[in-house]
């Protein structure tokens, strides 16, 4: 895999992760369907998401070569990102009407 394939694979994973939450009703995608899925709970599911695909992209990048320090900016920057990218999922759920 070259790395200019890792980078937008895991650019497409975290925009089909961090919208995930958002659109399906079960829980972390494949668990129970529950009765009223909260924003608490789409907010936790979204947490786990950002650590699933960093731990992929840390993966990735061992896999690649040597893995870079990364500090608090990092994070606080990629955590953003993530939030940004759900933007449409959130979209969809909370500010659109939908037909009952």
């Amino acid at each position: 895999m070259t790395p200019l394939l890792s980078i937008y694979g895991v650019i497409a994973l975290a925009l089909l992760a961090a919208n995930a939450p958002f659109i399906s009703q079960r829980l972390a995608l494949f668990g129970p369907r529950p009765v009223n899925k909260s924003l608490g709970l789409r907010l936790i599911e979204l947490i786990l998401a950002y650590f699933l695909v960093g731990s992929l992209g840390l993966a990735l990048e061992k896999k690649l070569g040597q893995i870079a320090h990364q500090g608090w900016e990092f994070y606080a920057v990629t955590g953003t990102m993530f939030i940004t990218l759900a933007f449409p999922g959130f979209v969809y759920r909370y500010l659109l009407k939908h037909r009952d």
